[in-house]
């Protein structure tokens, strides 16, 4: 899974919206000011050759739908980032977050409580 442009992101969060839409479509939700259909047409594609993207056609038009689920791609995405820039440690990510970000008390205190529900967890299921 490839990581996605801003511009193909957008598109993306419509379709995993709509699950499947037009170019016309894609458009309408779209923010002004709206791109040329052209330009929405060729991001589309190019999201269909990344593989993110699969099309049925219907009459002359196309209508594109995701090929993996939001969901996916961003523990994908997550998984890219603690791998290259914390080396492979989910706690060197949160620690950069806690002390560069100068997390609030409550931000830090849900993180914590967060952890320890997933420590739970994992006891019950290795029990």
């Amino acid at each position: 899974m490839r990581e996605l442009t801003r511009a193909e992101l957008e598109i993306m969060q419509i379709l995993w919206d709509e699950k499947n839409a037009f170019v016309n479509d894609i458009l309408e939700r779209m923010p002004e000011p709206k791109p040329a259909y052209n330009t929405v047409s060729t991001i589309v594609r190019i999201l269909e050759k990344k593989g993110a993207v699969g099309h049925e056609v219907l009459g002359k038009s196309h209508r594109y739908y995701p090929l993996f689920g939001r969901e996916a791609y961003t523990q994908n995405l997550m998984q890219g980032v603690v791998r290259n820039f914390f080396g492979n440690s989910f706690a060197r990510m949160v620690s950069f977050f806690c002390e560069k970000e100068h997390l609030p008390v409550d931000e830090s205190e849900k993180i914590l409580q967060i952890a320890q529900e997933a420590i739970a967890r994992t006891k019950k299921r290795t029990e």
